[in-house]
């Protein structure tokens, strides 16, 4: 009986994916410090936020929008295994000799309740799955040509949408929300502004590289 052979993954595809599902993991760590930018104060995991909508553009780029869909939904995979780890690493005990500051810094830097971790869920999900359609839709009528307005405007809507859940999700009834949602949606759409121009075309360049030069070894 005959058997098709394996389908080659691009490489770009495999390198970005790992990628992708890395920074899904540590965005979400990073955020748990305040960075402050001039008069704006920002979350840090907008870094990480920031190369996963990126990323997601460059494969819908390259490889399609239901490709890109596809990583975003794979995305919740690592995601939700390092919310398990997490929440499993807080449970056991502490090693007694373990370094004081650091036992109780753990719990209060990695520590998330579950209406923050849910919230964490349908931000994620929703805002990236409206960058990719975004980005996407925005290809449909001006083809491949102005690539750095595509991102960035799929960034930039992305961003608000997924403070908007987070934080209301996260703190409504707790806490005053107004104040903390337009400094944040401020600070992430300059940063969106300032530095998804320029990394949209480093990745999507890094992306035709690599699959440039396997095409190049295969028909050797």
């Amino acid at each position: 009986m005959e058997t098709s052979p394996p389908r080659a993954v691009p490489q770009s595809l495999f390198a970005f994916s790992i990628f992708y599902g890395g920074m899904v993991c540590i965005a979400g760590v990073l955020g748990a410090k305040q960075v402050a930018m001039g008069p704006l104060a920002v979350e840090a995991g907008i870094f990480g936020f920031i190369l996963l909508v990126v990323l997601a553009s460059t494969i819908a780029e390259l490889h399609g929008r239901a490709t890109a869909d596809r990583l975003v939904r794979f995305g919740f995979v690592p995601l939700i295994v390092s919310m398990g780890l997490i929440q499993l690493v807080l449970a056991l005990p502490t090693d007694p000799g373990m370094y004081e500051p650091a036992k109780a810094a753990f719990p209060i830097i990695l520590g998330q309740g579950a209406r923050m971790m849910l919230a964490g869920l349908i931000a994620y999900g929703t805002s990236q799955t409206l960058n990719v359609l975004i980005f996407s839709k925005l290809a449909g009528s001006e083809g491949s040509r102005l690539l750095w307005l595509r991102a960035m405007v799929a960034s930039v809507a992305s961003q608000i949408v997924d403070t908007l859940l987070f934080i209301t999700i996260s703190f409504y009834g707790e806490r005053p929300i107004l104040d903390l949602m337009l400094g944040q949606m401020l600070a992430k759409i300059v940063l969106s502004l300032v530095l998804v121009p320029a990394l949209i075309y480093l990745f999507v360049a890094i992306g035709r590289r690599l699959d440039g030069a396997s095409s190049g070894a295969a028909a050797r």
